[in-house]
């Protein structure tokens, strides 16, 4: 798992396991967002599975799915509520990270109006 710092409270990664969440919760992260979709890939791990083991890991979790290459309005307003209601540090995943990277960038714009 390489995972990215992109903020003081906010990293992202390419997708975990659900095996994963441990050393999350070792680094120190309290909350975790999936930005996939469930099945967009086979064999992918269900975001179920990982919400599983964030919960019993004590971890918040929240499931803002975006598909690849179509981001939309809604999905930034989700995200920006999320990282507003999740307890930071964060720590977001999708395919590559790219998405949940893009999305922190949006909410900054958001933000500043």
């Amino acid at each position: 798992m390489d995972i990215r710092q992109i903020a003081p409270d906010y990293a992202v990664s390419a997708q975990i396991q659900p095996d994963d969440v441990a050393a999350l919760k070792d680094a120190g992260f309290k909350s975790i967002i999936c930005n996939r979709p469930d099945n967009e890939d086979p064999g992918q791990p269900s975001v179920a599975s990982i919400q599983a083991a964030a919960e019993a890991a004590g971890l918040q979790f929240r499931h803002i799915p975006v598909i690849s290459g179509q981001m939309t309005g809604a999905d930034v307003e989700n995200q920006a509520k999320a990282l507003a209601e999740l307890p930071a540090p964060v720590f977001a995943y999708c395919r590559s990270g790219t998405r949940s990277t893009n999305l922190y960038g949006h909410v900054q714009d958001l933000k500043r109006g």
